[in-house]
């Protein structure tokens, strides 16, 4: 009788073991969801930095004329009066000709 019960007990303790490692809520899904909320973490961090990134840049925007400045210049190619403009062309690897230029407008 008592080695019935022995082994009833050790054909639990495998079968709860067996859940434990395997089944829903076991320790590779705890471990799967571990991975996850730290995977989502690092890109809530990425994302809270570009946030605070755009956030300064708002403020900045919102409070200084040099910042709008600065933006304007470098996106729309604005120049103050009084200042100017220089463009450089860098030469085109193989000779090739500018977009918009053709062999008949180098004859002339």
């Amino acid at each position: 009788m008592l080695r019935y019960a022995a082994l009833i007990l050790l054909i639990l303790l495998i079968g709860l073991q067996l859940k434990l490692w395997t089944g829903a809520g076991g320790v590779r899904e705890v471990e799967r969801l571990r991975a996850t909320v730290a995977e989502q973490k690092r890109e809530n961090d990425a994302l809270k930095a570009r946030n605070d990134a755009l956030g300064a840049e708002v403020r900045d925007l919102k409070e200084g004329r040099e910042a709008i400045e600065g933006r304007a210049r470098a996106e729309l190619g604005l120049v103050k009066p009084g200042e100017t403009f220089y463009q450089v062309v860098e030469p085109t690897p193989g000779g090739a000709k500018p977009a918009g230029q053709s062999a008949d407008q180098d004859k002339r």
